[in-house]
């Protein structure tokens, strides 16, 4: 989470509140107005403060305009009421809250079958908030997993991880953390994401794991991940090294299944020991939830596990958070009994063929060049055209911003810092005819910014708040 510092205006600024919000007297207790850095000194009636933070929310920017977002922004009403039902329960009250753990279960038995695990009953895994806990899970098994194989080197060796420089950021966030040494695949020309004989090539006897991502958040595209596992097992035939996979499937993990189902990714490959997606992307459920799966019981160390007692039994628990609400997991079981395959097949399908679609009347424009074109993830980058001197990608994201949508704009890392780029996110809930309404209003721009005598972004590491 950002961190954030008080404001040095605290004593000077106040909330502005209109004498209508009172309760019955228009002007009763508001001849002070609230202070926003400090608790008020007397209590607000529950109109009023309700009236306060809505007003300042409506500056947010529309989440189902948020074309940056991987993030559900739309469910059934039904699902909104179940959450509604259940936020006040804490998932980690096992016992308490018996049948909201059986949920829990029930969603982690699908998964594992829906991701192929041999045998889906020795699968273990859990919920998480979200894909980023997730990660950090199952990283540390695979630290622990290195560890014990190497008792008598570490802690004098270090571990490393490898993976492309396009992952998500709680990747870096785990290495700085947990003490590991990221060995980053870079870009090269048109490949955006990891290269399988470079990832063995950075692979050595400390290594703990190679993380490969099915949908990079970049541009949309999966990484070759049963390549990346065929290049692993040539590395053992030659020098004994025995590195385990772990896919990323924040996104992916709940795409492919249904529209992919040929391609082998998961735990079909006896070298993927982990899998984690995000619930709250492609899951199709409000954030936070993520889940994280291992093969079996070996793949994640016994001593990781707490046990807490679970009526009056055993349950054995592997988080980093503690109380979280329940709302999310059960939102999540609602969906799986919602849909179905064939419903998430239905969904997940539309939203591609939305992303297509869009890619393909964007390119129609003449001014851009599409990387991808949303048939993988539902997801596409792009930038302008050679020709195009006028304006840049940070130009077409803040004149979009003015219509409504938001569309980051970003430069790709090492060894293609020179590529900046439009990325747009289709998701549930995001239409063709949304999508129409999105492709009139950036041509109505285009012939604005074709006027322009060169691009006005000066600083383009301000000129967006995407980082991944």
């Amino acid at each position: 989470m950002a961190l954030h510092k008080g404001s040095k205006e605290h004593e000077r600024r106040r909330v502005s509140v209109n004498p209508f919000f009172g309760e019955a007297n228009p002007v009763g207790g508001m001849s002070e107005a609230p202070p926003t850095h400090r608790l008020p000194d007397t209590p607000l009636p529950p109109t009023t403060a309700y009236q306060l933070v809505h007003d300042e929310l409506m500056l947010d920017g529309n989440s189902r305009l948020n074309l940056a977002t991987f993030v559900t922004t739309w469910m059934e009403p039904q699902a909104g009421v179940l959450m509604a039902e259940c936020r006040d329960k804490n998932m980690i009250d096992k016992d308490e809250y018996p049948r909201t753990a059986e949920l829990e279960r029930r969603c982690v038995a699908m998964l594992a079958d829906l991701w192929n695990a041999p045998d889906p009953s020795a699968a273990v895994g859990c919920s998480t908030t979200g894909s980023s806990e997730a990660c950090m899970l199952a990283g540390m098994a695979l630290k622990r997993r290195w560890t014990r194989r190497n008792a008598d080197r570490y802690p004098g060796a270090r571990p490393n991880l490898v993976m492309g420089i396009n992952v998500q950021v709680c990747w870096e966030k785990f290495c700085n953390f947990w003490e590991v040494e990221a060995r980053l695949v870079p870009m090269d020309g048109d490949r955006f994401h990891l290269d399988p004989r470079s990832a063995a090539e950075l692979c050595d006897e400390n290594t703990i794991g190679v993380v490969g991502i099915l949908g990079s958040t970049f541009d949309g595209s999966y990484e070759p991940i049963a390549d990346l596992c065929a290049a692993l097992d040539a590395l053992q035939e030659r020098t004994g090294l025995d590195v385990p996979v772990h896919v990323d499937g924040a996104s992916g993990a709940m795409v492919a299944p249904f529209l992919d189902e040929d391609l082998v990714w998961d735990f079909r490959l006896p070298r993927v020991a982990s899998i984690n997606t995000s619930g709250h992307k492609y899951g199709l459920v409000y954030p936070g939830v993520g889940w994280a799966l291992w093969r079996d019981a070996e793949a994640l160390p016994e001593e990781l596990v707490f046990r807490v007692n679970y009526l009056g039994g055993d349950m054995p628990t592997f988080a980093l958070n503690f109380s979280r609400p329940g709302a999310q997991v059960v939102a999540q079981y609602y969906s799986f009994l919602r849909l179905g395959r064939e419903g998430y097949r239905a969904v997940q399908q539309c939203t591609r063929d939305v992303a297509t679609s869009l890619a393909a009347k964007i390119e129609a424009l003449g001014d851009f060049r599409l990387l991808t074109r949303g048939d993988q993830l539902p997801v596409f980058a792009l930038t302008t055209a050679h020709d195009v001197t006028s304006y840049d990608v940070f130009d077409v994201s803040r004149r979009l911003r003015e219509n409504g949508w938001l569309v980051p704009a970003y430069t790709f890392p090492a060894n293609r810092e020179d590529l900046s780029v439009l990325r747009i996110v289709c998701r549930n809930g995001f239409s063709h005819d949304l999508a129409d309404l999105f492709v009139d209003d950036l041509g109505r721009l285009l012939p604005e910014l074709r006027r322009q005598s060169h691009p006005l972004t000066r600083d383009k590491t301000a000129a967006t708040g995407f980082h991944h």
